[in-house]
């Protein structure tokens, strides 16, 4: 058994580091403390002719198996004696198409995904990646002169990174809000101009002005819909449809005139007690 393992052993050293095709292994550690190492699967980004991407071609390197502990600045660290890096983004899963990308804010991000992730290293030139390519290892993440918090630091640092300045985060709605409304005025703008006019078949596009005005989302307004709504459904209604309604109906005729009639008694006796009853 000893044996065996020893001569597996020694095949897998000759055949190299076990990675999906296509792909190079880069062997990281978390700190020189670890023994085991964790690999980065690298390959240049390509896609089908004809399809377009959001990432640069022959700069761009797609990196698989990202662990969590392994962030965006730890990535351009452990990149960057291969090239200078224009940037690193870190994502759940690999780009299918080109869609268009909204900046990123640092007070709205979305939550991170907690497990392994990918990510695009984009050099400024095309020897970065492919120096990448060849890169040995073992990489070490956490170093003395860039250490990476974990456990209950870390939880402490997302914790303080959590709570936003106002005055930055006013500042970034402001300016959020001023590039979102000068959008919508462009569109306006445009959907006015292409308003009642062919194209080159003849086909006018319909657009949204013109339309009805909806109501506005104010209280009151809501109590008129839902008022005329109860109204309308009283209407529809079938009254003494069923045998039920027909004796509920029943019941409260006589309820009403069993009441009409103690009113009645209790009128008469006040006005005899005043002396002014004449029956005839």
């Amino acid at each position: 058994m000893v044996a065996r393992r020893r001569k597996r052993g020694a095949r897998d050293s000759e055949q190299g580091i076990p990675s999906p095709p296509g792909y190079s292994a880069i062997p990281i550690k978390f700190s020189e403390k670890q023994q085991a190492s964790h690999y980065l699967y690298v390959r240049e980004h390509r896609v089908r002719e004809g399809t377009k991407s959001s990432w640069p071609q022959k700069r761009t390197l797609f990196v698989l198996n990202v662990p969590p502990y392994c962030t965006e600045d730890c990535l351009s660290r452990l990149f960057s004696p291969c090239g200078s890096i224009q940037s690193v983004e870190l994502q759940e899963k690999p780009d299918l198409a080109d869609s268009p990308k909204e900046p990123k804010s640092k007070f709205f991000h979305p939550m991170p995904v907690p497990g392994f992730q990918v990510a695009y290293v984009v050099f400024q030139k095309p020897g970065g990646v492919s120096a990448a390519l060849v890169l040995k290892g073992p990489l070490l993440v956490s170093t003395e002169s860039h250490p990476v918090k974990s456990g209950i630091r870390k939880w402490i640092s997302s914790y303080a990174d959590s709570v936003p300045d106002p005055e930055a985060l006013r500042v970034e709605v402001d300016t959020f809000m001023e590039a979102y409304d000068k959008r919508i005025a462009e569109e306006e703008a445009q959907a006015k101009e292409e308003e009642g006019v062919p194209d080159e078949e003849g086909w006018v596009k319909v657009t949204r002005r013109g339309r009805r005005p909806v109501l506005p989302r104010t209280e009151a307004a809501s109590l008129r819909v839902l008022e005329k709504e109860r109204r309308k459904r009283a209407r529809k209604e079938l009254l003494n449809f069923y045998a039920w309604q027909h004796r509920e109906t029943k019941m409260e005729h006589l309820a009403q005139l069993r009441k009409k009639f103690e009113e009645d008694k209790q009128r008469i006796e006040l006005m005899r007690a005043q002396r002014k009853f004449r029956p005839y």
